[in-house]
């Protein structure tokens, strides 16, 4: 039975992001690692891919350029209810950047390849068992054996369900859909023309209690321009009667010259962070999706990264103390600047989303933007400020 120290299910952002932060705090641990990775690298992976300044700090303070993987970069970025709201914009630089998920993985795998950190793809993971001296990993290799286990398996993952089986689970449902940048007969229109470089949020499906909203980003596919348009639902009003997901997706794609029936639609869950979500057991901790993305907007490739950092801080200390109870890897992503804007945003979304009508997402959206920026400026970005990524 092959044994390693270190054992990285998942070869995503969280567990790169571990295994590359591990490399950064504890380099002796290189050889100690092993990521399991169940498909073939690039690999298909739903994401509508968007990458904020919080992501590319993390990233740069690994010394790793992520211009190097193909990008659109969008000038701008809109919150929006029923076409109006507010719009969001960074001085001297992009708002958001936006990747495709297999590119950006397999960027991020060949990185980690090359800090000597070994990645086995194509190993299927069906249980995970901890015990007292360590943990067992059956596959459909074989088995393995390690000292600890890191459950970067995302929201649906299989280390997740081996130790916490019970555990409630809050879980969005996404719908996303890849069209070209613009419809044909649009294309001498210059209102649409700028959506090129803009970056849409619509939250117009909450009064018909879908607790989320309608994107729109621009992206590109192999040099190709490229929309990724989709539609996120936290399921907090899942007890209301609602449309069908796909309908306000369809409204917002005829609105704009695209019919839905003409395109490919992929469906998949979204984890999503709650204070109530637990993390770790002796031996085994958990990292990215696994334990919850934000539940606002759904968005994971940032904390992903961020959760990465935490954890292998708190790997690297249980090492030097040779104890690996994980105690206190919750308290530590709690008072990281992760744990308080996961928080914070999950505060916002009982209160954006349980507060439907429509007088309250226009106030929301439209009126109050001066307090929206400022809590958004505060509370929710800039959380990687507020982590120790190290030199």
């Amino acid at each position: 039975m092959p044994s390693h120290d270190i054992l990285i299910i998942g070869g995503g952002p969280s567990g790169l992001s571990t295994a590359l932060h591990l490399a950064k705090f504890a380099p002796h641990l290189i050889p100690r690692i092993l990521i399991l990775e169940k498909e073939q690298y690039p690999r298909l992976k739903l994401c509508a891919g968007g990458l904020v300044i919080d992501a590319e700090r993390i990233l740069e303070s690994l010394g790793l350029d992520v211009r190097e993987v193909p990008h659109t970069d969008s000038r701008e970025v809109r919150f929006d209810f029923a076409g109006k709201g507010l719009s969001v914009r960074v001085p001297r630089r992009h708002a958001i950047r936006v990747i495709r998920r297999d590119e950006f993985d397999h960027w991020l795998a060949k990185k980690a390849k090359i800090q000597g950190l070994e990645i086995r793809e194509g190993v299927s993971v069906k249980t995970v068992t901890p015990d007292e001296s360590g943990v067992t990993v059956e596959t459909d290799q074989g088995n393995f054996r390690a000292s600890i286990v890191v459950g970067a398996d995302g929201s649906n993952g299989i280390t997740r369900r081996s130790i916490f089986p019970n555990d409630p689970v809050y879980t969005a449902r996404v719908l996303e859909v890849l069209t070209p940048a613009l419809p044909q007969k649009y294309l001498a229109k210059t209102e649409e023309a700028e959506r090129r470089q803009v970056a849409f949020f619509d939250f117009f499906p909450v009064p018909d209690n879908i607790a989320g909203y309608v994107w729109d980003f621009p992206t590109q596919v192999k040099g190709t321009p490229m929309r990724c348009w989709g539609v996120y639902d936290t399921n907090l009003l899942a007890d209301q009667k609602r449309p069908a997901l796909r309908q306000p997706l369809a409204d917002e794609m005829e609105r704009h010259g695209f019919d839905l029936n003409d395109y490919e639609i992929k469906g998949h869950p979204i984890r999503w962070y709650s204070p109530w979500n637990k993390m770790s057991m002796p031996r085994v901790l958990l990292v990215g999706d696994a334990v919850g993305a934000d539940a606002i907007f759904g968005e994971g490739i940032s904390m992903a990264l961020g959760y990465g950092v935490i954890a292998a801080q708190e790997i690297a200390e249980s090492f030097q103390r040779g104890e690996f109870s994980f105690n206190g890897y919750r308290r530590r992503v709690a008072r990281s600047g992760l744990g308080q804007t996961l928080f914070v945003r999950w505060l916002i979304t009982q209160v954006i989303y349980s507060l439907k009508w429509r007088w309250f997402q226009i106030l929301l959206w439209r009126l109050l933007k001066p307090i929206v920026l400022l809590v958004a400026w505060i509370f929710v970005l800039n959380w990687s400020q507020r982590i120790p990524l190290g030199k």
